[in-house]
């Protein structure tokens, strides 16, 4: 797939052009796969450690229709751009994009531990993969980072638009009865109802979705075998 191989900015000033750049790129208007149908989920995370720079990404597949773990994988690199709010994706892209690359064969859609155009540039982490990659991705994120919303109702499916001044770049989304909301933004080639749809059926049991739980616990499996390793 050849994405490992991509060049980075060396600058935070490289960076922002960047993200400029490929903003205009974001595919606003695809649908994506529809939820339930067959193929192949993909979600990724990654785990630091600020010591060493160390970054480990995972990538784990689960089946759409089951939700049943079809593959794994994981890459551990040395971050070298520098921690700045924003321009995250810059640290994390580059160990994502090795997990993703071994993977027997490109998921149908990816799910990041994140955020989509939910960003100061609207080019987060699952904009920033989709595009590189061409693979629809959208983000669900644990906190709603510095956007406005009203909480939604009580119930499972309930939802209220997350606003960035005056534009909707997502929604909190609640996924469990009495829970905190989860917060989705569109990422490249998914729209907003399609992702909240898929986070839905993620859910069955847990606040967050099986992917990112999946993935969260092995690139911080990942990081652990190559911290004791040296």
């Amino acid at each position: 797939m050849g994405w490992a191989e991509l060049s980075w900015p060396d600058t935070e000033a490289e960076a922002v052009a960047e993200q400029e750049r490929l903003r205009g790129l974001v595919d606003l208007e695809s649908p994506g796969p529809p939820p339930g149908a067959a193929g192949r989920i993909a979600g990724v995370d990654v785990a630091y450690d600020e010591d060493s720079g160390r970054v480990a990404a995972a990538a784990v597949v689960l089946d759409m229709e089951s939700l049943e773990v079809t593959e794994r994988s994981t890459a551990v690199t040395t971050a070298t751009f520098p921690y700045v709010p924003g321009l995250l994706a810059f640290r994390e892209l580059p160990s994502v994009l090795r997990a993703l690359e071994q993977l027997v064969a490109p998921p149908d859609l990816v799910v990041c531990d994140g955020y989509g155009i939910a960003h100061p540039r609207r080019l987060g982490l699952a904009s920033h993969l989709g595009v590189l990659t061409g693979l629809p991705a959208f983000g669900v994120a644990k906190t709603p980072f510095t956007f406005a919303y009203e909480p939604p109702g009580p119930e499972r499916g309930d939802r209220t638009p997350l606003i960035d001044g005056g534009d909707v770049v997502g929604r909190a989304l609640r996924t469990r009865e009495g829970v905190k909301p989860v917060f989705v933004s569109v990422g490249h080639a998914v729209g907003l109802e399609e992702a909240c749809a898929h986070t839905l059926r993620l859910t069955p049991r847990y606040r967050l979705p099986e992917t990112t739980r999946h993935a969260d616990s092995q690139c911080r499996r990942a990081l652990a075998l190559a911290l004791a390793e040296g």
